[in-house]
């Protein structure tokens, strides 16, 4: 699992000329799954995501997380962050987890960040047109443990 965290001022995702979902100051989530991501996998990321420490506080340093902001979480999945680029110039998806599987633990991500703080989604599959004011402007990528294979 891999997932791209950017602060945000505000951000929204609007599919068919119709926004779908936006936020106002919080987190905008970019989420990906690859072949050998769990369940278990979820609560760990969720933990990581909402006490991530990139908020400033009162001196102007990044110490707080989207719960001491009490802020919102725009998320958004991405099955490109899983594109390998090394042979050639046209990306190649194999390491991207299926639709059908991965839209079980997309669910199931929003469903356990929910129970820290809002959380607006874009649609799953969808053509989706991705605006936000990147605060800072602060990005990080954090990826889930690698299983080695049987």
């Amino acid at each position: 699992m891999k997932v791209v965290i950017q602060k945000t001022t505000k951000a929204s995702v609007t599919v068919d000329s119709k926004v779908v979902g936006s936020i106002g100051k919080g987190l905008v989530v970019l989420v990906g799954f690859t072949y050998d991501d769990k369940i278990e996998d979820l609560d760990k990321m969720v933990d990581k995501v909402v006490n991530l420490r990139i908020f400033d506080d009162e001196n102007g340093v990044m110490n707080r997380s989207l719960l001491d902001e009490q802020g919102s979480i725009l998320s958004i999945s991405q099955f490109t962050l899983y594109a390998d680029t090394k042979k050639g110039r046209r990306p190649s998806y194999v390491n991207a987890l299926n639709g059908e599987e991965a839209v079980k633990l997309y669910d199931a991500f929003n469903k356990k960040l929910a129970e820290y703080a809002p959380v607006e989604t874009g649609i799953f599959g969808a053509d989706m047109k991705v605006e936000l004011l990147n605060d800072g402007p602060t990005t990080i990528i954090i990826e889930s443990e690698k299983r080695t294979k049987i």
